[in-house]
């Protein structure tokens, strides 16, 4: 009795051109290990990883494995740089058919041949592929970054422009480069009147050493139009770019750090455009920029990470958040330092008697006065040097804010009992 020895087939990829020609240059000109693509490919059908999500330059996905929590994996192609998008766009724009189907949505497979004419190639060579994977596996690449890119190609079959989105630009991007070439080379010139310049700048051949402004607007006969407004700042800040390369391994969560700090920094840089904030924080100490990151994150699994790596007790790392969260940078001083009213501010001592009172009467207790902190029972309100009164609660190790500041004492006593605490 003789028995059929099991085979495995291998999934078919690429439905399309640009699916078919992308799992070509995966396998054939991509320069990753053979022994590892077939396992991707496999294991891209299985459903133990996600769709994969694009962005300029790289693609990411999750991949379910041995532990908890899924391997993050990333997948990066060389972007092309400025100059090289000039000679793809120039290549593309000077084949009238090409790009018209690309204007009009489609993108035909010749377009890989109008870009290997200018020296280039859509489709990424050896070298131009990265796949990382957060799995223990250290082959290039493992099968879970295999089957990422393989799924590349499922994704190209709906959408061959995505290409353009690992080379570095948008589908609306190329196609407005490719309307802006278009109508330069459909615009008919103009004859000039001659124009004497007593000193005209050398030519340098293929380079654009520009014109003199006064011989431009000699030549016009009507008035210059008026300036355009300066750009309104977007609604909200900007997202922060992929990192350029995967930072150096056995720095787990670098990365996640290195983009929070690329947000805050956009965030920032929204804060000043918009107006919103005079100096968007740029001038506060350390610790009053890590009390206002630590804000930020409280209530996020996020914040236990934040507080381990900058090497502080979360609690104390709580209460600088929290401080910073009701009262910003005069709220943090009140928190990291007291101060004597009695001998830095005239007439203050009788406000401190006047919140005395108050708190004894809204807690039955005694209060007791030191410094600029009143104090009964599990109770305190504490005197900014902005003349702002700050709630305090007690906690299991130590006192905390518990609220906004208020101007007036007596708002805070009635508000106690709508004042929560978070002991942690």
């Amino acid at each position: 009795m003789t028995g059929k020895r099991a085979t495995t087939t291998i999934p078919v990829f690429g439905r399309t051109w640009w699916g078919r020609l992308w799992v070509e240059a995966l396998e054939q000109r991509g320069q990753l290990d053979p022994n590892r693509l077939p396992r991707g490919a496999t294991h891209a059908r299985d459903g133990s990883v996600t769709a994969p999500t694009f962005a300029p330059g790289e693609v990411t996905a999750q991949a379910t494995g041995r532990l908890e929590r899924p391997y993050e994996v990333r997948v990066r192609v060389r972007q092309f740089t400025d100059a090289e998008w000039d000679c793809v766009l120039e290549a593309v724009s000077g084949r009238l058919s090409h790009a018209a189907a690309m204007l009009d949505g489609d993108l035909p497979p010749a377009v890989a041949e109008d870009v290997a004419a200018a020296g280039l190639t859509l489709l990424p060579g050896p070298g131009e592929i990265g796949p990382r994977c957060t799995c223990p596996d250290e082959a290039d690449p493992c099968k879970h970054s295999a089957a990422v890119c393989y799924l590349v190609a499922d994704a190209l079959d709906d959408e061959p422009f995505l290409l353009f989105l690992l080379r570095g630009r948008t589908r609306d991007e190329v196609l407005a480069g490719l309307r802006s070439r278009r109508r330069g080379q459909q615009r008919i010139p103009v004859q000039a009147a001659p124009i004497t310049q007593p000193n005209p700048p050398a030519q340098t051949a293929g380079i654009d050493v520009g014109v003199d402004a006064r011989t431009t607007l000699a030549t016009r006969d009507h008035p210059l139009p008026p300036i355009p407004p300066v750009p309104v700042p977007a609604q909200r800040p900007g997202h922060p770019a992929a990192l350029p390369v995967d930072p150096p391994s056995g720095h787990d969560g670098l990365r996640d750090v290195l983009l929070a700090l690329a947000a805050d920094a956009a965030a920032r840089a929204w804060q000043l455009a918009t107006g919103e904030s005079a100096d968007a924080g740029l001038e506060l100490t350390e610790e009053e920029d890590l009390a206002r990151r630590a804000a930020r994150l409280i209530g996020t699994p996020r914040f236990e990470t934040f507080a381990a790596r900058c090497d502080m007790n979360p609690r104390e790392l709580f209460r600088w958040g929290l401080a910073w969260l009701h009262g910003s940078a005069a709220g943090f001083a009140v928190l990291r330092g007291d101060w004597d009213p009695a001998t830095e501010s005239a007439g203050m001592p009788s406000y401190l008697t006047i919140a005395r009172a108050l708190l004894r009467d809204a807690t039955g207790t005694i209060a007791r006065v030191t410094r600029n902190r009143v104090t009964a029972s599990r109770r305190q309100i504490r005197l900014g040097r902005d003349g702002l009164w700050y709630p305090y609660a007690r906690a299991a190790d130590g006192w905390q804010p518990c609220g906004p500041p208020h101007h007036d004492p007596a708002e805070l006593t009635r508000l106690w009992r709508s004042t929560t605490v978070s002991p942690r």
